[in-house]
């Protein structure tokens, strides 16, 4: 039961991104055509079936579905939001510390406190992403990150991920 609902999860999740991905192409939408030709909605369905029946044991490993959830994906893009302003600030603090030269690289640890890999992952991917920050380890059983940081100062956990892990905790935990 559990690899027959891991493959119909992923059956729909890679049509979805088909269609998406081939929305309209090639017809105008004001004109009142139709979005999808019967010939890409057929290949959609038969990449799709291959895309399931290679990567549903590796995108569906528990037996838990609440990614699902639509409203934890609306809340995944409103993060986008907070994740573009600390990127944008960081960017203005790195540009300022290289023309000072006010810069004492360092790696620490730190100790977000998430539980499953999706969190870990997108905070290990949001730190990547913003300047002065690089992830450059993760210690699977311990849930912790090692991150080089243009400027080591106190408390690295809260200076770097903390304004990350109450957004991640909403969609992925």
């Amino acid at each position: 039961m559990k690899a027959a609902k891991a493959f119909v999860s992923t059956f729909f999740l890679a049509m979805f991104v088909y269609l998406f991905l081939t929305l309209a192409s090639g017809k105008s939408i004001i004109e009142g055509t139709i979005l999808w030709s019967m010939e890409e909605i057929i290949l959609g369905a038969a990449v799709s079936l291959l895309v399931a029946s290679v990567t549903s044991h590796v995108l569906c490993r528990s037996d838990d579905y609440r990614m699902a959830n639509p409203l934890r994906w609306i809340i995944m893009l409103i993060y986008s939001i907070p994740l573009f302003y600390e990127m944008v600030k960081a960017n203005f603090d790195v540009a300022y510390r290289v023309i000072t030269g006010r810069i004492e690289p360092g790696i620490v640890k730190i100790e977000p406190d998430l539980k499953t890999d999706l969190g870990i992952t997108f905070l290990a991917n949001s730190i990547t992403l913003t300047p002065g920050t690089l992830t450059v380890d993760v210690d699977d059983e311990e849930s912790e990150l090692y991150i080089h940081w243009i400027k080591v100062r106190e408390k690295p956990t809260e200076s770097i991920a903390g304004r990350f892990v109450r957004w991640i905790r909403r969609f992925a935990e």
